[in-house]
């Protein structure tokens, strides 16, 4: 392990964060996500890693007013992305939860993502450099372990 920062650590930070942001916007690209905002976007995912929610959860869980969820909320059960049961616990309040749509979407986002990035790497990169490639994403690996 290096103990020190060589002139280059600070060079190769900023390019790394400016690289990484941009294969970000292009997987996001190909999986179709660019008409969802950011908002939104917080919103299904909080329902994915917790599952089912009312509206005062998630807006709670997001740092939001709940005034603010609702237009989100409505924009999502339009696309139809969530959808809304009533609570067994609670029938006066509504759970909010992914929909089929919703996974099927995720699910070709996924493999429209993956196919961009293997088309990409076999089409741009020679055998030697993806080799190079693999090494460097084992150095990534080590950047992010706790």
């Amino acid at each position: 392990m290096g103990d020190g920062v060589l002139p280059l650590a600070p060079m190769l930070a900023q390019e790394l964060r400016a690289l990484l942001g941009k294969l970000r916007r292009r997987l996001r690209e190909q999986g179709g996500e660019g008409d969802l905002t950011p908002s939104q976007v917080s919103v299904l995912l909080r329902l994915e890693s917790d599952g089912p929610a009312t509206a005062a959860a998630i807006a709670r869980a997001e740092g939001m007013r709940q005034q603010s969820i609702g237009p989100i909320v409505a924009a999502l059960e339009g696309a139809g992305l969530v959808s809304g049961a009533p609570d067994p616990h609670d029938g006066r309040q509504t759970l909010l939860a992914l929909t089929d749509l919703f996974r099927k979407r995720v699910h070709d986002g996924r493999v429209a993502k993956q196919d961009w990035l293997t088309r990409t790497i076999a089409a741009r990169l020679s055998v030697r450099e993806q080799e190079q490639l693999a090494s460097a994403v084992g150095l990534l690996k080590r950047l992010v372990e706790d």
